[in-house]
This record gives structure tokens, sequence and C-alpha cells, in this order.
């Protein structure tokens, strides 16, 4: 089984220019997902949204074509895609020629589904059909960054969620202050997330506490995400409980994952000041 640890992360990597699905590097979910209390069949829907803004190949005539990329991978996959390797496989595009967008986004679809175990989607854009300008979203509900929370716990701690259980409540809520770090290289991860639940209502400093415990965290982002959803599910019971957090894009990528157990959530895919 491929495990984080043989992955391209943090070690010297030749940049291949030729097309090479055999860079993608799948890494099993269950194993993680066991740690936190999932087995069987999975408490949650949901997708990990990456978008790609390097991203290029030739035409048959040689000409550079630049476009940015939207992959879809849903969470029921039994494989994540580390995302070096994904890095390395879109670069392997740069000195390949294809005839048209539609070859491009095949072979992409056709690649990263394998890799993952499932259908992943695939929305490819060349930059001369994009508009002038990408809209900022800002996340929905309230802010909790500037309440004023005293903390010295860096590594992900539940035990610091507390909840009301006699006042149900549907509230939306965010924080910028999500920071974790990658689980093989300690690399910084910079992320925002949303908590919209209904339920028992979460004490606000409580969750901020929570979610600052993440500063020290070794975790790939999908995994925390996955992790803050049990934890916060676990707690306080909610009838209804999405988390979605949107990453800082890193080496032409950002992720964003989000997990439900809402029918009627619907994700976007907004970027963010930061990305």
């Amino acid at each position: 089984m491929a495990t984080p640890e043989s992955s391209p992360l943090g070690k010297q990597s030749a940049y291949i220019a030729e097309y090479d699905p055999s860079l993608l590097f799948p890494i099993e979910r269950q194993a993680k997902r066991e740690e936190i209390g999932i087995a069987g069949e999975l408490p949650f829907e949901g997708v990990d949204i990456w978008n790609a803004y390097e991203v290029s190949w030739l035409n048959e005539k040689g000409k550079p074509v630049v476009a940015m990329a939207e992959f879809f991978i849903p969470a029921h996959s039994p494989c994540l895609i580390e995302s070096k390797s994904f890095k390395l496989y879109l670069n392997s595009f740069n000195q390949t020629r294809l005839s048209s967008v539609g070859e491009a986004a095949g072979r992409m679809r056709q690649d990263l589904s394998a890799a993952a175990g499932t259908d992943v989607r695939v929305t490819l854009v060349p930059l001369s059909q994009l508009g002038a300008s990408a809209n900022i979203a800002q996340l929905p509900g309230e802010c909790l960054d500037d309440l004023d929370v005293t903390i010295d716990t860096y590594q992900a701690d539940p035990g610091l969620l507390k909840s009301d259980p006699d006042e149900i409540v549907h509230e939306r809520l965010h924080s910028h202050l999500l920071k974790s770090n990658c689980l093989v290289t300690g690399q910084p991860d910079w992320g925002s997330v949303v908590i919209d639940y209904q339920g028992p209502r979460l004490d606000h400093e409580a969750l901020l506490k929570y979610l600052i415990s993440f500063r020290q965290h070794n975790e790939f982002h999908e995994q925390c995400v996955e992790r803050i959803f049990q934890d916060v599910q676990q707690h306080c019971k909610a009838s209804r409980l999405t988390v979605y957090a949107r990453y800082v894009r890193r080496g032409g990528l950002d992720i964003n994952p989000y997990r439900s157990n809402d029918p009627g959530f619907e994700a976007n895919n907004e970027r963010l000041v930061r990305q």
C-alpha cells in the first residue's frame, strides 16, 4: 500500500516535461479515517475541489496553450492524490503536443479517475476564454476571528469544543485562522473554514480555540476537514453539518475540500482574497 512517506513529498524531484500519468501518487483514505472512527459507510458526502493555475501544453504546431483547471474528486473515492505528484503530473504536459482542449481534459479525466478510483470531473478553460477578472468571494455567516480568546493548545484537540444542548440553532460560522502542516514535510497549509450546522449551539470561543488548535497538527487538507467534521458531529450531534475549507494556493494548486451530511448543501468554487 502506498504511504505518504513514500510519495514525492520532501524529496528532490525531476520535473518531467513530457506526458507521464505514472507521476500521480494515490494514497488510500481509509487508514486516516479509521483514526477518527470512520469505518464502513461514510457519514458525509463531499468533494475535494482542486484549482490549478499552472496548466500548459503545446498545440499540434508547437505553440503553447495556457489554461486554468478545476478538478472535482469525490470524497467516496478510495484514494486521494498527493499534491506534489499532482503538480508533477500537470507539468508533464508542458512539452506535450495535443490536438485540442478536449484531448487535454480527456487525458486528465482518465488519469485522475484511475488514480482516485472513481470518476473525476475536469473543467479546463484556456485563459483567452476567461473573463477579465474573477470575483473575490467572502465566506458566509459570522466570522469568529475577532473573539478575544486565550489559547496555548496547538495540536488538534476536540476536548476544547463546548455546546449547549438546550439551545438548538442553525448557524453559519467561519474563520480565517485555520493552519495545519503537511503530513510529510511539515510545511504550513493556510486556510479558511466554514462550519454550517443545525443542532445544539456551539460555544463560539470554544470553536475558535478548537480550530486554532490545528496550528501545529500534521495532516493533509482533506484529512483535516474530515477530522473537523467528525469532532464537531460527535460533540454536538448536529442534524445538519457542513465543513468547507478553502486553502491557500501552493505550487499552482489550491485544495478546497468539503464534507456534509446536509442534502441541501451546494458547494461553490469562488476564490477568496488569499487565493
